[in-house]
């Protein structure tokens, strides 16, 4: 709390008039504003998250410098994932004991039908699988050798949603990111080099200098957008990739370009693993090994190319020629719907050829034994080398911040010319409703009537705008945080002092047009209260919307909670009901409404001082006698807008609170040992020899060939009566 001289700052804000709740939401929310800009940067990895082999701090050498690749060959073995429902009677199971290898320098698929658990295993193998207490996660996960719960190398993991800022262009997003990531680039020409240097390696130049765009916006095609998501996970050279479903929404000449570039980075040193759910031919020819799952249980696992139908050919399952591979595969692996013996006939040929392959397994997955010590120990220790370089520069963090979100909001035309718009729209109604305002009796409620509705349309244009950007927003938040790029505290008030030139011109617009069109109070000083009184309100409601938006899943959650959160404000809101008639119980809501301070201070504005015609005694005669009959007696501007100062700091507290406190959590892998056992702690595996390595890695395939010949006697019961299976149409 130093830099805010600790107690006295606590004491100096909540002092800003008001009591009771009005004290301890300021004390509160001048406790969270120290927490903020005095708090680290990004946090270090929990000791028990760690795997030992960080503990050893000898430098990586060139190892951790972009664009150099660690090898990482990932094993998975009897993954076991359930899902039980909310009395825990029944349990469903997402995967069932599935094991598989994924080797760098090439690319693995992850196929099957609809629901069949390739997304499911892809989370858990990048430790992304959102956690729940109904949720049972066990296997064995090792890589390079040592078993690990944890993810101890370098990942990027793409997600079937390119999420963006829109109004970036493809430059400058890679730009951004790598300012944000590559804290050892201090050179901002080789920085510029580094990005120029991904753009061509994603085939990005011919966008580079296009705006992102969005549905507003119309920027770059759907395939750009997976690409340009490939290039921002690519910015710190992790040593895996995955990609869930890259090819979504995409035409087939864009999917296979995406998987063209996933091919590329193959071929370069990086461990690819994606999930894809109908490839084309020429798609399905770029594969370097399948993982094939069916209702969670693994049918196949290998070498991709001819080797599946090699194998599926040996129990009587034959691909037609000329039929796309891809598309035999997921037939034969699918159950039909269409009929009950349908139904029958494919649960039992499925079931089969799960049975079939979980005998011969083991004695493929692993014919062929991981790297030595030396490998994994490095190749495990960068990641927390960059957490760790990470913990300060909170300032450059913020101006980094600051530029990107300032870019964000002036560019985004479509949004502030609406606003602008609807603005003027909203002050001309009410100002040909409200003309020319008098000084009648009935000009008293007229005022009053035009001050609330006023106060209304600016919190509810705020509060709109903001609830239906921010869930998208955080979304992009959450992911660059769990990177490691920037801390919360920077972002929250970047954020906020780039929206304050924009958010505040749509009330003083609205101001500057209402104003002389109903004719208040005549005077300079009070207009300029009025606009600022209302702006103030604009962005107390923009900071409510932000607690919304980090308190729900989505915009139309959010859209929901928003409206209806404030219409309790406005019920409150010192017109519909008197602040001194509210029950007890309710007392506090009007001292939290936003929509009641900016509706005080209006009307403080407006009435003090002026005096109205009247023709008998108890008619109201001035002003004060006005505010009286609405409990605002006494009050004075500088408290109304001292107590929205302290409303919207509460809410920015709160959405500090929120974002921090719902950041995305992952479900820990339970291990599993070989006899079976669980156990929560690390597993430490010996490293096999690297003799052994080098003489088992020269001809794997005839190790995959052995078990199948000695398969295909063995299984001739099983599928004894199961017919060879023919796609539909071929013949």
């Amino acid at each position: 709390m130093a830099p805010f001289g600790g107690k006295s700052f606590v004491d100096a804000v909540s002092g800003i008039g008001g009591n009771g709740v009005g004290r301890l939401l300021a004390a509160v929310a001048a406790a969270m504003l120290v927490r903020i800009f005095s708090g680290p940067g990004i946090a270090l990895l929990p000791e028990n998250e760690a795997d030992d082999d960080f503990s050893d701090t000898e430098e990586t050498g060139d190892d951790s410098s972009p664009g150099k690749v660690r090898p990482v060959t990932i094993r998975w073995r009897n993954i076991t994932c359930s899902l039980s429902d909310k009395s825990s009677k029944s349990v469903r199971f997402l995967l069932k004991n599935v094991s598989g290898e994924a080797k760098p320098g090439r690319l693995l698929a992850i196929m099957g039908p609809s629901g069949s658990g390739k997304t499911t295993l892809l989370n858990v193998l990048a430790g992304q699988l959102s956690s729940s207490p109904r949720l049972h996660l066990s296997g064995l996960l090792e890589v390079n050798g040592r078993s690990s719960s944890s993810r101890a190398f370098k990942l990027a993991f793409v997600r079937q949603e390119d999420l963006f800022f829109s109004q970036l262009t493809v430059r400058e997003t890679l730009s951004f990111a790598a300012e944000l990531q590559l804290r050892e680039m201090s050179s901002a020409e080789e920085r510029d080099e580094y990005v120029n240097s991904l753009l061509f390696r994603l085939g990005l130049v011919s966008c580079a200098d296009s705006c992102v765009g969005d549905a507003k916006v119309r920027g770059i095609s759907g395939g750009e957008k997976k690409r340009l998501s490939l290039a921002c996970e690519l910015i710190a050279s992790p040593s895996v990739i995955f990609a869930d479903e890259p090819t979504t929404g995409l035409d087939a000449f864009q999917a296979e370009q995406v998987m063209e570039t996933l091919r590329k980075l193959a071929q370069d040193g990086h461990t690819v693993i994606c999930s894809i759910h109908q490839p084309r031919g020429s798609v399905y020819a770029k594969f370097d090994d399948v993982v094939l799952l069916t209702e969670g249980a693994l049918v196949y696992a290998g070498p991709a190319g001819n080797e599946p139908l090699t194998y599926f050919g040996y129990f009587g399952f034959l691909c037609p020629e000329h039929v796309n591979p891809a598309e035999f595969l997921a037939d034969l692996i699918s159950v039909d719907y269409s009929s009950s013996d349908s139904v029958y006939s494919s649960q039992k040929r499925v079931h089969a050829l799960v049975d079939a392959f979980s005998q011969r397994s083991s004695s493929i997955l692993y014919a062929t034994p991981l790297g030595v010590k030396q490998e994994t120990k490095n190749s495990m220790r960068p990641r927390r080398n960059a957490i760790v370089e990470r913990k300060d520069g909170w300032w450059r963090q913020f101006c980094l911040l600051l530029k990107r979100a300032w870019m964000q909001a002036s560019r985004d035309g479509p949004t502030n010319k609406v606003r602008a718009r609807m603005s003027v729209a909203s002050a001309l109604i009410f100002g040909s409703v409200f003309w020319r305002m008098g000084k009648s009796q009935t000009s008293i409620q007229d005022r009053m009537g035009l001050l609330q509705v006023a106060a209304i349309n600016t919190a509810m244009a705020a509060l709109t705008k903001t609830v239906g950007v921010f869930p998208k927003e955080r979304a992009i938040v959450d992911r660059e945080r769990s990177k490691g790029s920037y801390s919360l505290g920077p972002y929250l008030l970047s954020k906020t002092i780039a929206e304050i030139p924009i958010g505040a011109a749509f009330p003083l617009m609205f101001g500057a047009v209402l104003y002389p069109m109903a004719r208040l109070h005549p005077t300079l000083s009070r207009f300029g209260k009025f606009c600022g009184i209302m702006t103030v309100e604009s962005f107390a409601a923009s900071a409510m919307g932000l607690t919304v938006g980090a308190m729900v899943p989505n915009t139309e959650a959010a859209m929901a909670v928003g409206p209806s959160l404030m219409t309790v404000f406005i019920v409150f809101g010192g017109y519909y009901v008197n602040a001194d008639n509210t029950p007890i119980i309710f007392r506090w809501i009007p001292r939290a409404s936003l929509i009641r301070w900016a509706f005080q201070g209006l009307c403080i504005n407006e009435f003090s001082g002026l005096e109205f015609d009247h023709q008998n005694t108890f008619d109201v005669q001035t002003g004060e006698q006005a505010l009286e009959r609405l409990s605002f007696k006494g009050s004075r501007i500088r408290e109304t807008i001292a107590a929205q100062s302290r409303i919207l700091m509460f809410w920015y507290c709160t959405t500090y609170l929120l974002l921090e406190k719902n950041k995305p959590k992952y479900q820990k892998l339970e291990l599993v040992l070989d006899n079976g056992d669980t156990e929560n702690s690390e597993v430490q595996l010996e490293p096999v020899d690297e003799a052994e390595v080098v003489d088992q890695t020269e001809e794997p395939e005839d190790e995959l060939k052995q078990p199948l010949d000695d398969q295909s006697q063995t299984s001739s019961e099983e599928f004894g009566e199961i017919r060879p299976f023919v796609l539909e149409g071929s013949k």
